[in-house]
């Protein structure tokens, strides 16, 4: 029973994968606005009834991947050593996420370029990155820090975006791994 579970849930998350990946490529191709959710559905061979089963539209399934990082950047933050400070947890985890990924892909900054030019991709993006604060917040709440886990989530998202939004207009010139970490950096005065 257990491995038709485990079967399941690997094709459900591999089909997410695909819808994703679709939309990635058509948005690119075409343009957020010129993308339907019945082209993304065709290119990833699937019914349009089952895209509206894993995403609730074209935003959501473009943001997808940043969604799992997301995710996965708290459960790294949860998983640092116990005496780091909350913001040496929070810089820890993303050092580490970065070098575990590797370099994001090119479509990861054209996605971003997206983001600032159609206020829907921006809001569903923001509501995101609202979520991921909380998590975070949550995340380093019984850690050391000179200012209110919610704060000091926000400050760090903040420097996030900063990083991706630098790198973004930078086009690449350095990696997203030495942006990020230099905006932290730059940022982390009283909070290390």
């Amino acid at each position: 029973m257990d491995s038709t579970v485990g079967l399941r849930e690997r094709k459900k998350a591999e089909t997410r994968q695909a819808v994703h990946e679709a939309t990635l490529r058509l948005v690119i191709e075409h343009g957020l606005d010129a993308v339907t959710v019945e082209a993304i559905a065709d290119a990833a061979n699937i019914s349009r009834r089952t895209f509206s089963n894993y995403f609730a539209g074209k935003e959501d399934a473009l943001l997808y991947g940043e969604e799992q990082r997301m995710r996965a950047l708290v459960d790294e933050v949860r998983a640092q050593p116990a005496d780091h400070t909350a913001w040496q947890a929070l810089r820890a985890a993303v050092d580490t996420q970065l070098r575990t990924t590797g370099e994001p892909e090119r479509e990861r900054s054209q996605r971003n370029r997206l983001a600032k030019r159609h206020p829907s991709l921006l809001a569903r993006q923001l509501a995101t990155m609202a979520t991921a604060e909380r998590e975070l917040a949550e995340a380093v709440s019984t850690r050391e820090s000179h200012l209110p886990s919610r704060v000091l989530a926000g400050v760090f998202m903040t420097g996030l975006r900063l990083g991706m939004f630098q790198w973004s207009e930078d086009e690449q010139a350095r990696t997203l791994h030495e942006v990020v970490l230099e905006v932290l950096d730059q940022i982390a005065g009283p909070f290390d």
